[in-house]
């Protein structure tokens, strides 16, 4: 799938509604659905506690809080972008707060231009969390295998008496000749011998 062809869900945070509705302009339903707009931190956090977005946009302030911590706190556990919109003279503090985070900044007022450019490259910085994300599952996967193979592995030792080789040997073997894969091997020694 082309980055064109993506589709990405957006999590508004402002308190102003000239903020929301310029901003909302710039997100084609093409490109950007679910689009769901909240005015206070605690609403986005239910709103995350419900189900996770691509891109968080918070315009800071808002009446319950700058949204600084609630930027880094959804860069850390989620695979969302952050994009934090700050007053122009704060801006360079609370940069230097967050982009060790993985938070982009922008201070406001800002033009359209800008907001689209750096819509650009959240997708790519969204990109590349999906390709991270992916060689995880992938490993976590393969850990999965490896520790479901050992473990029939050591039934296969202690119940019919054979080493560690031959009974890696005998996993392998079973699932050449069977054109099964070796984690299906060995969940069938799992299930017979418990």
């Amino acid at each position: 799938m082309s980055l064109k062809e993506r589709v990405y869900s957006v999590l508004i945070v402002s308190a102003a509604e000239s903020f929301t509705s310029s901003f909302s302009s710039l997100l084609t339903e093409s490109r950007y659905m679910p689009v769901h707009i909240v005015s206070s931190i605690s609403a986005a956090k239910r709103a995350l506690s419900e189900r996770t977005y691509d891109y968080v946009i918070i315009n800071s302030p808002l009446h319950d809080d700058t949204g600084v911590r609630f930027a880094i706190d959804t860069c850390n556990c989620r695979g969302t972008i952050v994009l934090l919109f700050v007053r122009a003279d704060l801006h360079d503090e609370i940069h230097s707060k967050v982009v060790g985070y993985g938070v982009f900044t922008l201070q406001k007022p800002t033009s359209k231009p800008t907001v689209a450019t750096a819509l650009n490259w959240m997708a790519s910085a969204r990109e590349l969390l999906r390709k991270t994300e992916k060689k995880t599952l992938s490993i976590e996967e393969k850990m999965d295998e490896i520790r479901i193979v050992n473990r029939a592995k050591w039934l296969l030792i202690s119940e019919i008496n054979m080493d560690e080789p031959e009974a890696h040997r005998y996993i392998e073997k079973q699932a050449m000749d069977r054109c099964v894969s070796k984690k299906e091997v060995a969940e069938e020694i799992i299930k017979t011998y418990l």
